[in-house]
């Protein structure tokens, strides 16, 4: 079974496929909304011709931008995530030989593999965790201590895309989060 994010079967393969593709999707996934954040990395392969994170660190900026910005775009701020788009592959060729895999697979507790993908330019403590529970929920990446890492990302529901497995489930997410902007908002009014 593959990764059922995007509504395309062609962009979930491209997720399925490579490590950096779920990456790049993942920090893509700010603003924007889910399923076409996670199309983000086939796009860029189709204009790129590569996922390989040297060939992405190596592209001239102005290219990669103008290819992050064709229509349809990897995301409603394209020039801002090819810069860090950019500069994530700059990370994952430098400090994992180009193996973004080995961001989780050489990471031997929850804590560490968190405090790895935190460090990663545009994960943020929200978005890292969500990141570790997709690897624990879908990919079966669980060291230990991964749960206690991630918190209620790790609990059964559909809090994130961790708990993303078609289109009934991104519906069920898309509600949570809408009851939680919600339910802030009622907090932010109620407080004043």
């Amino acid at each position: 079974m593959g990764f059922d994010i995007t509504g395309d079967p062609a962009a979930d393969r491209v997720l399925d496929e490579s490590a950096f593709a779920l990456l790049v999707g993942m920090m893509l996934d700010q603003q924007y909304p889910m399923e076409h954040a996670f199309r983000g990395p086939s796009k860029l392969l189709d204009r790129l011709g590569s996922l390989d994170p040297a060939a992405v660190a190596a592209a001239d900026p102005e290219e990669l931008a103008e290819l992050c910005a064709r229509t349809p775009a990897i995301h409603r701020f394209p020039g801002s995530m090819a810069a860090r788009l950019q500069e994530l592959a700059r990370v994952v060729e430098q400090e994992y030989d180009g193996d973004a895999a080995a961001i989780w697979t050489g990471a031997s507790t929850g804590r560490e593999l968190l405090r790895r993908v935190q460090a990663l330019p545009g994960f943020g403590a929200q978005k890292a965790k969500i990141f570790v529970a997709l690897l624990a929920k879908q990919l079966d990446v669980r060291p230990d201590g991964w749960e206690a890492a991630v918190g209620d990302y790790a609990l059964d529901g559909y809090r994130s895309v961790a708990d993303v497995t078609g289109s009934e489930s991104l519906q069920k997410v898309r509600e949570h989060k809408k009851e939680q902007k919600a339910a802030a908002k009622a907090a932010k009014a109620g407080g004043t």
